[in-house]
């Protein structure tokens, strides 16, 4: 049975969607990994995307980017 919005509710949108396979790109019949997997913790803890920065999740190492002005 189908829920039915709340009273006042907004609707959802569309979007990005969440989830693990956002991080992979499909090139022929391969995967790539479009983010980079953590030094430390190996090659299964992907890194996040800051504005000027990566960092991991897990043990919080941080590459900083070089700024070129």
């Amino acid at each position: 049975m189908a829920e039915k919005p709340k009273a006042g509710a907004a609707p959802k949108k569309g979007g990005a969607k969440k989830g693990r396979w956002n991080l992979y790109e499909k090139k022929g019949d391969e995967l790539e990994r479009k983010n980079k997997s953590c030094p430390k913790c190996g090659s299964g803890t992907f890194m996040a995307k800051h504005a000027n920065r990566a960092t991991c999740g897990s043990c919080h190492y941080t590459v900083f980017e070089s700024q070129s002005k």
